[in-house]
């Protein structure tokens, strides 16, 4: 057993009255007063989480660009400055080692953020897959401090923080302000003078941020945006309520519907797996070959009722065993139990019916296509 780490807004969190959860080692947030609450206020409105826990791992070097396109799935060569993508760092299998988002912060710069519980294994193979490279991999981790900030108010939230202002370098943006920043990129920013970077990324499936910043200041951030956000009724919100907005959405969560047994195409993730870049990178050859005839796919479920099916009960089609849960909940926004789960692909078409088995009783689901929540856009 190691001792437990703790946020640098621990103590804040610990004044908030929050419940926590060990997460990967970590002592985080799993709740502040109510799930439902903190679900629907991210949702309607805005909340905020510490999501500090998280991984970061700058990559630099005259061929940074190069190695990346080598050590992941995607082209990261080909992001623009300021931009991020989603990728996945794979085995020579061809099988998930995490899921990560990287940003280009410079001409020789990367940043890397991967979870939690993966940050030591995918700073192990990043930082193996380095030979014959121009190229330095650094963990940052301990010295950056994540605040999102989610839902249909966080810009506003953002603007009005008082302290954090965009850095003079955003300027020379073809997106010079947050309200112009698309999806997937970023601004450098300023917070009573110290550097932080803002995305426009997340894991809930609404408009929102990610901040980071050095875990020195983060504290201040907290209270700031707290303080702005509270005429627009922000609230701070923990891990569970992000697993349901995140299921909600239909993305994975790595230990769930990702694994080192799973490869990018069963996940529904084969697009993300770039084999039209040059040259090689780990797990090309494993992902060039096609699916065997029963590898199980992951789809989406809906359920009637209030009953949820949770992560690992079984999937039964007549008396025959055909998949596994591996995320599920009774749905806040929707009403209705909506789950993520491995099925044989002949059982995987939209509007087949498959029966969960929930604590000994046989519950109808229904395939469904995802995201099963899609926020409305202005």
């Amino acid at each position: 057993m190691t001792d437990a780490r703790y946020s640098p807004l621990h103590d804040l969190h610990v004044e908030l009255g929050a419940s926590f959860t060990d997460f990967a080692g970590w002592q985080m947030p799993v709740r502040y007063d109510s799930d439902l609450a903190e679900h629907h206020a991210v949702r309607e409105r805005v909340g905020m989480f510490d999501i500090s826990h998280m991984a970061e791992i700058s990559v630099t070097g005259s061929q940074a660009g190069e190695f990346l396109d080598y050590a992941v799935a995607g082209k990261m060569s080909a992001l623009a400055l300021g931009q991020a993508k989603y990728t996945l760092l794979l085995t020579d299998d061809g099988t998930v080692i995490d899921d990560l988002i990287i940003y280009r912060l410079g001409e020789e710069h990367w940043l890397v953020v991967a979870n939690a519980g993966n940050r030591f294994a995918a700073l192990s193979a990043l930082e193996s897959r380095t030979a014959g490279f121009d190229a330095t991999v650094v963990d940052q981790s301990d010295e950056t401090a994540m605040i999102a900030v989610q839902g249909p108010r966080a810009l506003a939230v953002l603007e009005s923080t008082v302290g954090l202002e965009l850095a003079p370098a955003a300027a020379e943006r073809a997106e010079s302000t947050l309200s112009d920043l698309k999806y997937y990129a970023t601004l450098p920013a300023l917070f009573l003078g110290h550097p932080v970077l803002i995305a426009r990324t997340g894991y809930t499936g609404e408009d929102g941020f990610e901040l980071y910043i050095d875990a020195t200041v983060a504290a201040q951030l907290w209270t700031a945006i707290a303080e702005a956000g509270d005429p627009h009724g922000i609230v701070p919100c923990g891990l569970a309520c992000r697993d349901t907005l995140r299921l909600e959405a239909g993305m994975p969560l790595y230990g769930h519907e990702l694994t080192l047994d799973i490869r990018p195409a069963q996940a529904g993730l084969g697009k993300v797996v770039a084999l039209s870049k040059e040259g090689d990178f780990v797990g090309r050859r494993a992902s060039e070959r096609e699916l065997a005839a029963d590898d199980r796919v992951l789809v989406g479920l809906i359920g009637e009722g209030k009953r949820a099916a949770r992560a690992d009960y079984e999937l039964f089609v007549g008396d025959e065993s055909v998949g596994v849960v591996t995320s599920g909940a009774l749905s806040p926004t929707l009403g209705y139990p909506i789950a993520l789960a491995y099925v044989h692909p002949a059982h995987s078409a939209v509007g087949h019916v498959i029966d969960v088995d929930v604590r000994g009783t046989r519950i109808p689901f229904t395939v469904s296509p995802l995201p099963f929540y899609r926020r409305k856009k202005d």
